[in-house]
């Protein structure tokens, strides 16, 4: 019979520890000591008891069903040619004591002998990608498995060689120095760090990331990916690795590492074959709890892709190519961050990329290296902003000119003379649509008449999540009068393949990769006249719709009656 002292220690205990006490398997205070002996010693409790108690595994594996409400899966009737070899990590499965069993969909099913062990259940959804779910095991045949796994796999030594698809990667790092300081970067200690960067950034291009973010929080860390426009969580290391995660970083990017006050910015190059090269420009901004960093990924392969694959339509994609065929004029794209105004731009300079072209872009920074062009980063803390590089343009003998973004007058101004003058001149603009981009130019101060007699060609874009090709399915649950409200016309919904978002084993909730939704306006001797007599906004949009041209929410219509992307995205990247 339990002492006095017992019953107050057992009224204090719960979940599995509480249970065993319940069972009679163990006493109070042996509960209480297990569970402190096994927090000291970072293992999970049932480890504890197997190892040190020697408690029956098979015991413990029907008390912790009953405690849980999850069911024993039998390894034993598992046959392990049906495993999924490619997530298949010997050191992974070693360090956390679990095995990937099945994929279900968008699911990994990964075998656990402590549902409560997290740690495994997130570190297997960074390695593959996906939402994983624990499945109860035995303990002492999850052992045997992963001993078995680990003696065909050669060990549980692994290179980061080996997580790549293109042979070995070599990351291009700068001379960093760190001095003197408790978090230099080659000791043994951050060997792990090192390692931990390196996946992360990998893993971001498999799964075709735009970016990465290291956020630091008072009570622990987060890595997410944002991948096709939306962030995703993919991994949460422990807090105390914060600072030397930043630190290596900042070496890898040339920073200054001893700084930590103040925002940076620096680069990566990572080779991942002879021919291929991504390129991560980094910048550090200071919070309360530590840096927090932000990678935005540079694949210069995705200028490469042609303007077909880009998703202009056919009348969209002759007006632009019509405009970059002219001798002179402004070719000005629009969009927020992140809306693929830059391989909107590219793509054009790649077609007009010819020996005979003498083609010049200033920017901030170079996203894309292209050969043939002659490409100025500028620096405005030496006096190189947009205005004075495209000065020095016009006096190299220039065709055509690319300037990164209109932010002011100055830059405006030379940017249309020079398109007055005999030069083809493309750059962006901030701006939300085609008609309030001339309001914009307006309002920094340059006159109506240049804007009309310069600008041929305004295209306003955003990027939508295209909708996997294996998985979509036909959207039959909204009636045909509220897709008439959102914006379809009749004709389009007699032969509508409206789909919706499923999700399977090749995309992420039903989504994989991202298509452009296009307004592309040719400044007409209407529109320019509009312009003229200092129209707003709405007027602009007006005269543009009845000169025929369709705006971002009717293209988004006509791409989600194709069936490439969702009714939830039109209403997403679009408005009415």
């Amino acid at each position: 019979m339990n002492s006095p002292v017992s019953k107050e220690i057992q009224s204090t205990i719960k979940g599995l520890a509480g249970r065993l006490i319940g069972e009679g398997v163990l006493t109070a205070e042996q509960a209480r000591e297990a569970e402190q002996d096994a927090k000291a010693m970072r293992v999970s409790l049932i480890r504890y008891l197997i190892d040190t108690l020697d408690v029956d595994s098979r015991e413990l594996a029907e008390m912790a069903s009953a405690e849980f409400g999850v069911p024993v899966f039998d390894l034993a009737s598992m046959n392990r040619e049906m495993l999924p070899e490619h997530q298949i990590d010997a050191e992974l499965m070693a360090r956390h004591h679990a095995v990937p069993l099945f994929r279900r969909g968008n699911r990994l099913f990964v075998a656990v002998s402590d549902p409560m062990n997290l740690g495994a259940l997130d570190e297997f959804k960074f390695a593959a990608g996906i939402n994983t779910d624990a499945v109860l095991v035995e303990d002492a045949a999850l052992s045997k498995l992963i001993a078995d796994l680990g003696e065909q796999s050669g060990g549980f030594d692994s290179d980061m060689a080996s997580l790549g698809a293109d042979g070995e990667y070599d990351l291009e790092i700068g001379d960093g120095k760190v001095e003197e300081d408790d978090e230099a970067h080659d000791s043994a200690d951050d060997t792990p760090i090192v390692r931990f960067v390196n996946k992360v950034l990998l893993d971001a291009i498999k799964q075709g990331a735009s970016d990465i973010h290291f956020e630091p929080y008072e009570k622990d860390y987060r890595v997410r990916f944002r991948t096709d426009g939306i962030l995703h969580e993919v991994v949460k290391p422990p807090r105390n690795l914060a600072p030397r995660l930043a630190a290596r970083l900042k070496v890898m990017s040339q920073m200054d590492i001893s700084e930590r006050r103040i925002p940076q910015d620096g680069r990566i190059q990572m080779k991942l074959s002879k021919k291929r090269a991504i390129d991560f420009r980094v910048n550090t901004l200071p919070t309360m709890y530590g840096e927090k960093i932000v990678l935005r990924i540079l694949d210069p392969t995705s200028a490469q892709m042609g303007i077909d694959a880009l998703g202009y339509e056919e009348d969209q994609k002759a007006l632009y190519m019509e405009a970059l065929q002219k001798p002179q004029g402004m070719i000005l794209v629009t969009g927020p961050t992140g809306s693929g105004k830059t391989v909107s731009l590219y793509t054009g300079l790649g077609i007009l990329n010819e020996p005979e072209r003498n083609i010049s872009t200033a920017e901030d920074p170079v996203e894309i290296n292209m050969a043939g062009i002659n490409q100025v980063l500028v620096n405005p803390k030496v006096g190189l902003n947009f205005a004075e590089a495209l000065r020095s343009f016009l006096r190299q003998d220039p065709d055509v000119i690319m300037v990164g973004e209109i932010r002011d007058l100055e830059t405006a101004e030379i940017g249309i003379k020079a398109a007055q003058t005999g030069h083809l001149v493309l750059s962006t603009v901030h701006t939300n649509s085609a008609a309030e981009t001339a309001t914009r130019l307006l309002n920094m101060g340059v006159p109506a008449f240049n804007i009309a007699a310069s600008v041929t060609l305004i295209i306003a874009q955003r990027l939508a999540r295209r909708l996997c090709g294996h998985c979509a399915e036909l959207e039959t649950s909204v009636p045909q009068e509220a897709l008439m409200e959102l914006g379809f016309s009749q004709d389009q919904l007699s032969s509508a393949q409206i789909k919706r978002p499923v999700g399977c084993g090749q995309c992420k909730d039903g989504y994989k990769g991202r298509v452009g939704i296009y307004e592309v306006v040719k400044i007409t001797k209407p529109i320019a006249s509009a312009i003229m007599d200092g129209a707003n906004s709405l007027e602009l949009d007006r005269v543009a719709r009845e000169a025929g041209f369709s705006d971002l929410r009717q293209s988004a219509l006509r791409k989600c009656a194709e069936g490439l992307i969702s009714l939830e995205e039109v209403s997403r990247v679009t408005t009415d």
